[in-house]
């Protein structure tokens, strides 16, 4: 026979469409090429199987060799394509039975000895496999984050040599090994009750962790946000198992390795100031996800907030109000999830000491306006909790007889209670919630609306705010174990956002 298929999963974004890779051996002049829109290290493939099949103790066959990878109009990029066209070659050149390669799927990179090495994204091509019910052969060091997938079929390997064994028939078929799982756990995080003091912001840490909400600190340097900030994952509830995969499968697309002891475990991601626009939201000549899409049902922390670039920080205006982040190319688009739960961090003026009651800030009113203007309003609006930061007093930092601070197993106690309310009342958290769903949920008796509008013309909110305090409010009742929104709770919401009308 000189033609063998065999089939592959592609990686364009978060989907991992079907590659048929077809092979064809003809008479004629050696010679090997690949068709197919395939990019640069997949053309290299082609001394990469040569030198595998030849050092695995197999003829290379002496023929004009064609690798067609279709749909061709589909880009197709890395060493993923390596194993499927090393056995395509042996199943054509009859040295391996063709019909082996029959309804399953093949993923791997070749090194020239025809060990199978690892593949980025595997997860997207491992659920893809799943839904259509073919077992997928896979390089054996991906196999701790496929057997995340409750349903896949997997079969590991190590060599190109395992590989013809088993297929042929000369090797029995492992068993798929069992889907991994694990509790999170927490003692890797660091603990709340190691910041002594700021009640008021520990009070807004935990409002924001009980119903998703966006934050920022404002305060003097060494005040305790960046302590602060770096606590909020241990007070989370853990994600769930369809959450952890969909963040796994935007690490494993960006190539991140896969770490067994973060499972279940919200991520925490802190760029650096001078992260580019590309790095924070994603993109590239091949789009790949930004740390927003790493932060995915996490926390995505930005110290120092107006040392950002205006124009990067703009960028993540729309994925805090949707959810997700489309990067189109000339060659096609790729869409990421960005759902995180954005934590900022800032001082109220160059120095830092605006406010001090010592007196230290000696920056001129045009240097404030200009430092704080830095942040624009429309990304200020999206920030749900706006918070002051003090310095704390020596006396509180070294007194021996200070109450103890509360750990962070407690308060997380109380965010999975309010979490699991809104679960039950609207099946998700409440800085979800959209359009109708407010008015069902958040609904205000006469005395709530009119004090609500009443601070809505004093402080000059908008509309986008008026519904962030009605889904703060909703989440202090709820961290009440209260099922209407009483009064107090829309004052506490209304108060996160004076606090920085007054300071901003």
């Amino acid at each position: 026979m000189t033609l063998a298929t065999t089939l592959c999963r592609a990686s364009v974004g978060m989907d991992a469409p079907l590659v048929t890779v077809e092979v064809h051996l003809a008479n004629g002049l050696p010679a090997f090429h690949i068709v197919g829109l395939a990019e640069k290290a997949v053309q290299e493939s082609r001394e990469r199987v040569r030198g595998a099949i030849v050092n695995a103790g197999f003829e290379f066959p002496a023929r004009r060799i064609t690798v067609n990878l279709a749909p061709a109009d589909l880009p197709k990029e890395g060493g993923r394509y390596d194993l499927p066209i090393a056995l395509g070659i042996l199943a054509a050149s009859g040295q391996l039975p063709p019909e082996a390669l029959s309804g399953i799927e093949l993923l791997g990179e070749l090194a020239l000895s025809g060990r199978i090495q690892p593949v980025a994204g595997i997860l997207p091509a491992v659920m893809a496999a799943a839904r259509a019910r073919r077992p997928l052969f896979l390089p054996w060091a991906n196999l701790a984050e496929a057997s995340l997938v409750s349903g896949a079929r997997l079969h590991p390997l190590e060599h190109l040599l395992q590989a013809t064994a088993r297929l042929s028939g000369k090797e029995e078929m492992a068993p798929p090994p069992p889907p991994r799982r694990r509790d999170p756990d927490y003692s890797r995080l660091p603990d709340l009750a190691e910041v002594k003091g700021q009640s008021q912001a520990k009070r807004a840490l935990l409002v924001a962790a009980a119903g998703g909400h966006n934050l920022l600190l404002s305060g003097p340097p060494g005040s305790g946000k960046s302590m602060l900030a770096s606590r909020l994952p241990g007070i989370l509830p853990p994600l769930s198992e369809e959450e952890a995969l969909e963040q796994a499968a935007v690490a494993s697309i960006a190539g991140l390795p896969f770490e067994p002891d973060k499972w279940r475990l919200r991520p925490f991601r802190a760029p650096h100031h001078s992260s580019s626009g590309v790095a924070l939201v994603g993109g590239g000549a091949t789009p790949r996800p930004g740390e927003i899409s790493l932060a995915h049902h996490g926390v995505l922390f930005l110290d120092e907030l107006p040392e950002f670039p205006r124009q990067v920080l703009e960028m993540l205006r729309e994925p805090l109000e949707n959810g997700r982040i489309c990067i189109s190319r000339a060659s096609g688009k790729a869409e990421f999830p960005a759902r995180f739960q954005l934590v900022a961090a800032m001082n109220p003026c160059p120095c830092g000491h605006l406010g001090d009651p010592a007196g230290n800030c000696r920056c001129t009113s045009e240097q404030v306006a200009r430092y704080q203007g830095r942040i624009s309003g429309p990304l200020l609006d999206r920030i749900d909790l706006q918070v002051q930061v003090p310095t704390q007093p020596a006396s509180r930092l070294l007194d021996p007889q200070a109450p103890p601070e509360t750990p962070s197993r407690e308060i997380r106690a109380r965010v999975v209670e309010a979490r699991r309310r809104q679960l039950r009342r609207q099946g998700r958290a409440n800085a979800e919630l959209n359009g109708k769903e407010l008015e069902i949920h958040c609904a205000l008796n006469g005395e709530g609306r009119r004090f609500l509008a009443q601070a809505m013309d004093s402080l000059g909110l908008s509309a986008r705010a008026h519904h962030r305090i009605l889904k703060v409010a909703r989440t202090i009742a709820d961290l009440a174990g209260s099922d209407a929104i009483e009064l107090p709770h829309l004052a506490e919401a209304v108060g996160y956002r004076r606090l920085a009308v007054n300071t901003l």
